[in-house]
């Protein structure tokens, strides 16, 4: 009797897509897959390391993808929402995949199914909510600078937007709950980590990264957004839907004096 293994790899996605096609390749039984990083074994299980490869990952990605393109965009962004338990409920998806012929995705009566695309569609509000409520700050190097705190891993995924809009200045979008951030440099976007000491979220006191002239710029944006909001007409409920509060700290017209 074979018995039910524990993939463990390395938190990449190539790493994850490495374990699918190790679990395929060699009929494994699956009892679970996790990061290294909290991998646990179970009492009836063996744990077993997988090392990643792009080209194994790559044959996975193409597979899925020739098989359905809204699965795949479906497996990615659930696996970047870093659920409990994500890697063995996509595993069992891409199994229903691979065993369909009828298209999967639209099958919201499994149960498997309709929890993934839930969790894909919340970390795409989470990701157009980050194109949106991004609040850059001119640093004394030149580099306009954002730091974020999406719930989900988004950063991937809003590389492409700023790069196309923002493609004649040098940026960085720090994640400060994950503690990697993305940096463009006029040329490529690469990810890259940060000492975090000198920058917080975006209040009124200063910091010496930042230059004179950029706090000047947001004092006058946050007192022109004061000025032309009537207190009467807000409709804070409503408000808060479209920018929940936990944004607001990172927001030039929200600034929280400290």
């Amino acid at each position: 009797m074979n018995e039910a293994k524990i993939l463990v790899y390395d938190g990449s996605f190539n790493g994850y897509l490495t374990a699918v096609f190790q679990a395929f390749e060699q009929k494994l039984i699956i009892a679970d897959i996790q990061k290294e990083e909290s991998a646990q074994s179970g009492l009836f299980s063996d744990a077993k390391l997988v090392y990643t490869d792009v080209l194994k990952s790559k044959r996975v990605w193409n597979g899925i993808q020739k098989k359905n393109n809204t699965a795949i965009k479906n497996i990615y962004f659930a696996f970047l929402s870093e659920t409990k338990g994500i890697e063995l409920l996509l595993y069992r998806y891409i199994q229903k995949l691979f065993s369909e012929t009828e298209l999967l995705h639209l099958n919201f009566s499994d149960d498997i199914v309709l929890k993934i695309s839930q969790l894909a569609k919340s970390v795409g509000r989470e990701k157009h909510r980050m194109e949106a409520f991004v609040r850059f700050q001119l640093t004394k190097d030149a580099i306009y600078f954002s730091n974020i705190e999406p719930d989900f891993d988004v950063l991937p995924l809003i590389s492409k937007h700023f790069k196309s809009r923002y493609a004649d200045q040098q940026w960085i979008i720090y994640d400060v709950k994950r503690k990697y951030g993305i940096y463009y440099n006029l040329d490529a976007v690469e990810f890259i980590t940060l000492d975090m000491d000198e920058i917080h979220s975006n209040k009124t006191k200063k910091s010496n990264v930042f230059t004179d002239e950029e706090y000047e710029f947001q004092d006058l944006w946050n007192n022109y957004f004061k000025s032309t909001n009537i207190a009467s007409r807000v409709n804070l409920k409503l408000h808060t839907q479209h920018v929940p509060k936990r944004y607001w700290k990172y927001l030039s017209e929200k600034k929280a004096v400290s």
